[in-house]
């Protein structure tokens, strides 16, 4: 299950950390917003390590579907409610403005990526929802018209286009953002103590802090575990495959995305919270929708993505908390991440810098806005359930009647354990303890991996840690 990005583009490998050693910034993650933060940074003058505990964009961004657009999904009519006519144009500003930040360091740097302006589309069947996003989009002085009778082999009735919008290569573009960079790979931060970073082979001494980890995995400060949930959605590259248009979108129920690249049809969709997948079936679906709208198509790859998502919609850029003035973060952006990953990068270069930016309000990571108190009160109900479940629900299935080649919580020698049944019937089992925070973990089917549903940490079918916000294998069933 790899990303055609990672098929066709191989970034040269950085040394671990070796020795202590000092800098004035150290950015932890080097995925699009860690290494975007870094350049920023670099360019003003800044003397900024990046530490990282795989590879460079070895997370979630080897894994985007690469459109970079203030194109939102059905997003400015509730934000021009929630925040008010003026927070809803400094979000839809900053990320008009990621757009060309993307396009001016492309043509000045010559990056060789494959970037091609384009138009994204919103479709869906629901005409009076869409006018109505086209009309706020437009207000807030977006590139946004409402358009009917579309041809398109999606079930549209109708969609909201915003023009002068992008799609790339996100790797070949930072294979060049990153050659100026310091970079250290397989550098895991295992702590954070006031400004200095323990990692198992060095300590780093930083002046400023930047946390662009995907998902923070410190519980303290800032509470971050409350204010995020993870999702998972699913792609597939198919070839001969009738080209289309732009970029798309759906709205209501039916959420398929598509783009082209190159002679490459990009179908995605089934997005479901980590945890939440446990009857599968998500390339399946994608499968049949493909043979529906593209019945000449032939896969050529398939895999999937996870999303930070804030209960408000709204990514937490900024300060990471009030107590540690000198930490900054960049998380929860929901399924846009391109796009936010360049705002994350240019409102933090200027909070660094002492200034006050008008979005910068918007995505604080310390608002408490009404919609936000809503959402940490569902995520604790979520949280404080999938707790009692670890302790009190007793699985019905016994590890014997498991089917080879699946898994499952069951009870094996009188305990709850979750096991994967190989196709010769051996047996591999782990505890079904997240070691985050202890929510009972969730067998994946689609990919074979335990998941957990309270804050999407994920493990192999043997309990290797895949990704955070835990830092630690599953212990043994």
């Amino acid at each position: 299950m790899e990303s055609i990005w990672s098929k066709s583009c191989q970034i040269e490998p950085r040394p671990r950390l070796r020795e202590d050693l000092h800098c004035e910034i150290a950015v932890i993650g080097a995925g699009m917003a860690g290494l975007l933060c870094a350049d920023a940074l670099r360019r003003d003058g800044h003397e900024v390590v990046v530490l990282e505990a795989d590879r460079m964009a070895s997370g979630q961004t080897r894994n985007t579907t690469a459109k970079i657009t203030s194109q939102h999904g059905l997003i400015y009519s509730r934000l021009r409610s929630t925040l008010g006519s003026v927070g809803a144009a400094a979000y839809a500003a900053a990320n008009e403005a990621a757009i060309r930040e993307y396009r001016r360091l492309v043509e000045q740097e010559s990056i060789d990526c494959d970037f091609e302006e384009t138009c994204a589309y919103l479709y869906g069947k629901d005409l009076k929802t869409l006018r109505m996003e086209a009309e706020a989009a437009k207000s807030l002085g977006l590139p946004a018209e409402f358009l009917e009778n579309l041809e398109t082999p999606l079930p549209a009735a109708g969609a909201v286009r915003f023009s002068g919008q992008a799609q790339f290569h996100p790797l070949k573009f930072l294979r060049a953002v990153s050659q100026p960079l310091t970079v250290y790979e397989q550098t895991r931060v295992q702590a954070v103590d006031g400004t200095v970073l323990q990692t198992a082979h060095g300590t780093v001494r930083a002046e400023k802090v930047v946390f662009a980890c995907h998902y923070p995995f410190l519980r303290l400060p800032g509470l971050y575990f409350t204010r995020l949930h993870q999702e998972r959605s699913y792609v597939l590259a198919l070839e001969t495959a009738e080209p289309v248009d732009g970029m798309w979108i759906g709205s209501g129920v039916e959420k398929l995305s598509l783009r082209h690249y190159k002679n490459l049809l990009l179908l995605g969709g089934g997005g479901h919270r980590t945890g939440e997948n446990s009857a599968g079936g998500k390339y399946a679906m994608l499968r049949e929708k493909a043979k529906e709208l593209f019945p000449d198509a032939r896969e050529v790859a398939h895999w999937s993505a996870q999303d930070c998502v804030t209960p408000d919609g709204v990514p937490l850029i900024g300060k990471y908390s009030a107590g540690r003035p000198d930490w900054y973060v960049a998380t929860g952006f929901g399924k846009w991440g391109m796009s936010s990953s360049m705002v994350a990068a240019q409102l933090l270069r200027r909070l660094i810098a002492g200034e006050q930016p008008p979005e910068a309000t918007v995505f604080d990571p310390g608002r408490f806005r009404a919609g936000v108190l809503a959402g940490l009160s569902k995520e604790g109900g979520h949280a404080v359930k999938n707790l009692a479940r670890t302790f009190f629900s007793i699985p019905k299935k016994t590890a014997d009647r498991l089917p080879p080649g699946h898994g499952g919580v069951v009870r094996l020698n009188g305990k709850k354990v979750g096991a994967y049944k190989a196709e010769d019937g051996t047996l591999d089992t782990v505890s079904v303890r997240c070691p985050h925070l202890g929510c009972q973990l969730a067998w994946n089917p689609d990919e074979q991996s335990w998941d957990c549903p309270c804050h999407g940490s994920r493990f192999d079918y043997r309990g290797n840690l895949i990704s955070g916000p835990a830092q630690s294998n599953v212990t043994q069933g």
